[in-house]
Parts: C-alpha cells; sequence; structure tokens
C-alpha cells in the first residue's frame, strides 16, 4: 500500500489534549536536566584543572632536569692507556664523556692498561677518594673484587659493572644498584664462531687457530674464548689455541705483536682460519701484510669495531666481527649510577654483545665508527 494511502485511512488520533499543567511540568522537567548536565560539565572541567595543575607537576618533577646528576661523585673505569689510547677504550671513553656531560656528574676516569691487577689496586683508590658510585671492570673476577665491593657497599657507596660480567657479585648487591652493562661473554664467544660457521661453512677437520685470552691474568674475560672453542669443536673442528699475552694491547702494532702472529701462523700451516678474542682484530690487517699475507689467505673472525677494523672488512683481510658496542659501555654504567643515587633505582642488566658485523652491513654504520659513536 502506498504510503499516502496509509496516512489517510488510518484512525484518527482520538487521544484527549495535553492539558496546561502537562505543558508546564514538561519545561520544568528539561531546565531541570539542563541544570544536571550544566552541572556535571562544571565538576568534570574542576576535576581536570584540579588533576593539571596538581598530578602533571609531580610527574615532572619526577622526570627531572637535563643535567639532574649535578653533584654526584663517580669513578670510572674505562681500560686502556691514556697516553696512548686503544680504539675501544677510546669509544668507551666517548660513551662516558657524552654521559658526563648530559647528566651533570662529576666523574673521575680510571685507566688500567687492560691489567687486573691494576684494577684492583685502582679500586682501592677509587675508594679512598669516597666517591657516591665506581662503575668498575670485572676482570680481575670475584675472588679478586668480592671482598673490595663488599667494603664498598658497607661504605654506601654504589657500585656497578661493565665489559666483564660478575654474576655472582651482581645478584648480591642488585636490589643497591649494582647492574651490568657489556656482552654476556660466554655467548660472545658461541655468537661469533656460530656466525663464522654459517657464513663459511667450513669441513669438518678444519683447522682454526683462536688467539685467546689468557685464562690464568685474565680469568673472568676467558669465558668469552671458552665460548669460541665450545661452539668450534661442537661443529666437529679443530681449534688450536695461541695465548694472547696482556701487554700485548700496549703495543699491538708492536714487533712483539706481529712475533706472535707470526708464530702462531706458522706453528700450524694448515689452518686457513683466524679467530682473535680482542680488540687485536683491528691490527691484524697491518701484521698480515707485513707477513706476506693478502686478503682471503685466511678467513679471519674476531671483535670489536673501529676505523681500522673496518678498513680491514673493505678490503676483504677480515672476515668477520662481533660488536659488544663499547659506547653504551661507557655511557650507561654512568646513568645507571646516576639513577640509583637520586631515585634508588635497582641494577639494571644490559647485553651489549649481540651484533655481527661483515661486508653485509658495514657500510651502514661505518660514519658511526668514524665518529667514535660505533
Amino acid at each position: 500500500m502506498p504510503i499516502d494511502a496509509d496516512i489517510t485511512s488510518s484512525t484518527p488520533n482520538t487521544s484527549p489534549p495535553v492539558s496546561t499543567a502537562a505543558v508546564s511540568y514538561s519545561k520544568k522537567g528539561k531546565s531541570k536536566l539542563l541544570l544536571i548536565l550544566f552541572l556535571l560539565i562544571i565538576i568534570g572541567i574542576g576535576t581536570y584543572l584540579t588533576y593539571s595543575l596538581m598530578v602533571k607537576p609531580a610527574v615532572k618533577n619526577i622526570a627531572g632536569p637535563a643535567k639532574f646528576c649535578q653533584g654526584v661523585k663517580i669513578a670510572m673505569f674505562v681500560g686502556g692507556n691514556q697516553a696512548n689510547i686503544d680504539p675501544f677504550t677510546n669509544v668507551v671513553y666517548s660513551g662516558a664523556k657524552a654521559a658526563e656531560t648530559t647528566l651533570g656528574a662529576n666523574v673521575q676516569y680510571f685507566w688500567s692498561d687492560w691489567n687486573a691487577s691494576k684494577m684492583v689496586e685502582q679500586f682501592q683508590d677509587a675508594m679512598s677518594t669516597s666517591p657516591d658510585a665506581i662503575a668498575m671492570l670485572g676482570h680481575p673476577g670475584a675472588d679478586a673484587l668480592g671482598s673490595l665491593i663488599d667494603e664498598a657497599e658497607r661504605k654506601g657507596i654504589i657500585v656497578t659493572m661493565q665489559n666483564v660480567d660478575i654474576p655472582a657479585i651482581r645478584e648480591k648487591y642488585t636490589n643497591n644498584g649494582f647492574g651490568y652493562v657489556g656482552p654476556d661473554l660466554y655467548q660472545a664467544g658461541l655468537t661469533l664462531s656460530n656466525g663464522l660457521i654459517r657464513k663459511y661453512q667450513p669441513k669438518e677437520g678444519s683447522e682454526i687457530i683462536i688467539f685467546g685470552t689468557d685464562k690464568k691474568t685474565d680469568p673472568a674475560r676467558y669465558a668469552r674464548t671458552q665460548g669460541m672453542i665450545d661452539s668450534l669443536t661442537a661443529a666437529k673442528l679443530v681449534v688450536d689455541e695461541v695465548t694472547l699475552y696482556i701487554d700485548m694491547q700496549k703495543g699491538p702494532k708492536s714487533l712483539d705483536a706481529q712475533k706472535m702472529f707470526g708464530d702462531g701462523i706458522a706453528k700450524y700451516p694448515k689452518a686457513k682460519f683466524i679467530m682473535i678474542d680482542g680488540s687485536l682484530t683491528s691490527v691484524l690487517p697491518f701484521h698480515l701484510k707485513a707477513l706476506g699475507k693478502k686478503p682471503g689467505d685466511y678467513i679471519v673472525a674476531g671483535f670489536d669495531l673501529s676505523p681500522e677494523t673496518v678498513d680491514g672488512i673493505k678490503s676483504g683481510y677480515i672476515g668477520i666481527i662481533e660488536d659488544q658496542q663499547p659506547y653504551l659501555q661507557g655511557f650507561l654504567p654512568i646513568l645507571q649510577a646516576c639513577l640509583t643515587k637520586k631515585y634508588g633505582f635497582a641494577g639494571l642488566y644490559i647485553n651489549t654483545g649481540i651484533g655481527l658485523i661483515d661486508s653485509s652491513n658495514v657500510d651502514l654504520i661505518t660514519n658511526f665508527v668514524k665518529q667514535g659513536i660505533r
């Protein structure tokens, strides 16, 4: 049925007319409803303004200013030699200086030549200056540092660690701000070896020379060498281990270093793979050239970015490296100390050693390496 027809034929409305009283009541009801809505709006605005004036400034104050660490005294261990700074230490130091400038902390730097015994002596020296915090390298190990860290904690000095972890001590003082920034050393060794195996697929029984950390003088860091060995032997490869001596870090391009590499290579003539546990990776192309070796004569794997390492990858002398991002190992321990001192934060565990660099991705970070950031 058409709509018009439906309307025409519908039953007329027989409801009684609306009274004047009903109309008056309807207007009063609407006015009352509008009044209620108006009051609710006023209450809402008042609540928002109260929140804005009271809560938001509190959140802003908690965040603090950019230089919130002013007045905090921190002893920072950076590793190498100040007069003859190695590439790795240079990046750690760059990160630490950036944190010092950004956060406003008062930082005293300790240079230890990567010598574990010297680090222990310097930790005592650092404590004698009564700092608020000490950012320490873990190379000396738990036996050498345990009682000293206990003493520092009793004195109310915040201790945190970088580059080499000591889990037993860290877990003991985590609530006091004892964190760690650096690689899981054993896992880093596995990561590099597994990366080499995936990339180059050496045949079962192939010999690989590992220039590894001295287990006696640097027991904590030897975990990385052990990780490399375990991964390679699990793949049924033959490991020829040669010990790197700590003094080589002082003169990485010295004749002594060249002789060490030359002797190691000569001792294992069947080996076509070389792995290095440490920053001496960066100078291996220099020594291989001096020994009359060409790019590709050996597949080289090692650790840590530097301008020389980048050049080695691009020239073909270095195949693959594991990057433990040392800039973070300088910046974040100072941030950790500041967060704990100012706001009571517990220790943070940050694993920086998780990336592999080779010819496929080195161009992406080359400029940052030149700037001392990567």
